[in-house]
């Protein structure tokens, strides 16, 4: 991988922060965006803007062909059957919402249960959590390993008949521990569940293929891959995307609409009510062919590379606690320093140009578990080099040494 030329096509790391050259280490929250992205969106708007499905001009229809590739991207990129199993959202909080208002109550009663983890992102905690409440369903919670991780037999042991819906993150966006999705959808077909997969942390990072994960339904967000904000999208097996029910209803999404009552059209449409993100769709195929251009199994190759310096490197400064396991990882590093408040190392690091997170990362019951109310995090991608993570080292012993 040519990490120099790959950071070029970024033109927003080419600037200076507090004096210093960025270095720049969220993108577990957002990625920076290549120009070629950035010329996609730029090039609908000055060319092909129209709206889609609807006018036969010229500009409509290119509109909606640059819409409908953009699904068969997506689809093609994840290893879905068709492109009718992807339904275009916001991003993965709105697809994780989607599944769980609509298919949710359609199979949930009263006594059934709803299998999560602690380290689930709010977007995959909440909505289930509130689902249980309105159904009557039980909330239940595999087994977090003293390392941080879910093993299969933990899986095992809490999933049961009774489990209706087993709803988990393919990486944690705290721990950077790859869960083994495979195997854990395997027992929730066994039980008769169906397996919920967040896919925001996994997609950038990792080659997804839905078909040889046997997930049910599989989310992702666009702007942590290379794509614009506001644009993400669900996958889900078409059997289950035909038995749901739209929950926002408008334009498009109908096939006919009487005084009294209505009709939708099939999925994805359905799903799709109102003007589409159609500029964010764009960008997101832009970004998909960016990433497929540098290749995911090399993505990935760099990243879990660049994944064990940082944890070395970091491991060997006194006074930093670092949470996770050191395998089955990806590029995220979390850490707290000895008695300083890791908003406190965050601003520090900011002022040498290394910008890093703090906070509960929306993760507030992994806090607990861990028993800290915040830490602070590096992640990685693939524009960054070993050079970041010395600077990120040096930065961390410039700022336990001033709070010293």
């Amino acid at each position: 991988m040519n990490s120099q030329w790959i950071k070029e096509q970024f033109p927003i790391l080419n600037q200076e922060v507090n004096g210093h050259p960025l270095v720049y280490l969220d993108s577990a929250a957002t990625s920076q965006k290549p120009r070629a992205v950035i010329d996609a969106i730029k090039h609908y708007y000055e060319w092909d803007n129209a709206n889609v499905h609807r006018g036969v001009h010229t500009l409509g229809s290119r509109a909606t062909d640059a819409y409908e590739g953009a699904r068969e991207k997506v689809a093609k990129f994840i290893g879905a059957k068709r492109a009718e199993e992807i339904v275009f959202t916001r991003g993965t909080t709105t697809a994780l919402n989607l599944v769980a208002s609509s298919y949710g109550p359609s199979v949930l009663s009263e006594g059934d249960e709803i299998v999560i983890t602690q380290m689930e992102h709010h977007s995959n905690f909440i909505p289930w959590q509130q689902l249980a409440l309105r159904t009557g369903a039980t909330l239940k919670f595999i087994p977090l390993q003293q390392d941080g991780t879910v093993t299969v037999e933990a899986a095992e042991a809490t999933i049961t008949p009774a489990t209706k819906i087993v709803a988990i993150a393919y990486v944690s966006n705290v721990m950077g521990v790859v869960h083994p999705i495979k195997q854990i959808a395997d027992i929730a077909h066994r039980h008769g569940a169906v397996i919920v997969v967040d896919g925001a942390q996994s997609t950038p990072h990792l080659k997804v293929d839905v078909q040889e994960l046997d997930c049910d339904f599989y989310t992702l967000s666009g702007h942590k891959m290379c794509g614009p904000t506001g644009i993400g999208a669900l996958y889900g097996k078409k059997a289950l995307l035909d038995s749901m029910s739209p929950i926002e209803f408008g334009g498009e999404m109908i096939d006919d609409v009487g005084l009294y009552e209505s009709t939708w059209k099939d999925v994805p449409a359905r799903f799709e009510g109102g003007t589409p993100i159609i500029a964010g769709a764009v960008g997101l195929a832009a970004a998909i062919d960016f990433l497929q251009e540098i290749g995911m199994d090399e993505i990935e190759r760099h990243e879990r590379t660049l994944a064990a310096y940082a944890m070395d490197r970091l491991s060997n400064i006194d006074g930093i606690n670092i949470y996770g396991p050191s395998e089955r990882h990806v590029g995220v590093v979390t850490f707290n320093l000895l008695d300083v408040h890791p908003h406190d190392v965050a601003t520090v690091l900011d002022s040498f140009g290394v910008a890093v997170r703090a906070g509960h990362h929306c993760c507030q019951p992994l806090m607990r578990w861990l028993n800290v109310s915040s830490t602070a995090r590096a992640s990685l991608y693939l524009y960054n080099t070993e050079q970041d993570i010395d600077r990120l080292a040096s930065a961390l012993v410039q700022t336990k040494e001033y709070f010293a």
